[in-house]
C-alpha cells in the first residue's frame, strides 16, 4: 500500500474547521447569556462576518440576513463555519449564505439545513445559487424561509 502525501483536509476545510472550532468557543462563553444578549451577539457576529465580505458577496449577505430578518425573525442570527446563518430556538441552524470568495467558485448560494420543514415530496431543493437578487427572487426566497421556518 503506497502512502499519500497529500493533506487530509483542503485549505478551505482547514479554514472552516478552525471555525467551527472558534464559534464553538464563543458559544460556551456565551451560556449564561440570556435570548436577547444571545441575539445581539449574534446579529453583531453576523454584520461583523458580511463586513469582511468583498462587493460581490456583502450586498447578497446583507439582502439575505435582511430577508431572514423580515420572514422568519424568531430564527437566531449566528456564524456557522464562518459563514452568515440563522438558527432556530434550539440553537439548530436552518438556513445560512455561502459567500463565493470563501471557496473560491463562481456563484454564492444560499442554503437551508435539515432542521428546515422544506419536506415537499421525495425530492426537494435545498440550496440555491445567487448571483443577484431582484424583487421576484426574494419574494421566492421569503416564501421559502417562512415555509422552512415557521413561527411556533
Amino acid at each position: 500500500m503506497t502512502e499519500s502525501t497529500a493533506p487530509v483536509l483542503s485549505d478551505f476545510e482547514r479554514a472552516a474547521v478552525k471555525e467551527a472550532a472558534k464559534e464553538s468557543r464563543t458559544r460556551a462563553a456565551r451560556k449564561k447569556a440570556s435570548p436577547e444578549e444571545l441575539r445581539a451577539a449574534g446579529e453583531a457576529d453576523v454584520r461583523a462576518k458580511i463586513a469582511e465580505m468583498d462587493d460581490e458577496d456583502g450586498p447578497l449577505a446583507t439582502a439575505l440576513a435582511q430577508l431572514v430578518a423580515e420572514n422568519a425573525p424568531h430564527l437566531v442570527p449566528k456564524t456557522y463555519y464562518g459563514m452568515p446563518a440563522w438558527a432556530n430556538a434550539a440553537g439548530k441552524v436552518v438556513c445560512f449564505f455561502k459567500p463565493k470568495a470563501k471557496f473560491k467558485v463562481r456563484y454564492a448560494t444560499f442554503e437551508f439545513e435539515w432542521p428546515a420543514q422544506l419536506d415537499d415530496g421525495t425530492v426537494w431543493p435545498v440550496s440555491y445559487a445567487v448571483t443577484a437578487l431582484t424583487p421576484a427572487d426574494l419574494a421566492f426566497l421569503g416564501e421559502r424561509i417562512r415555509t422552512a421556518a415557521p413561527a411556533d
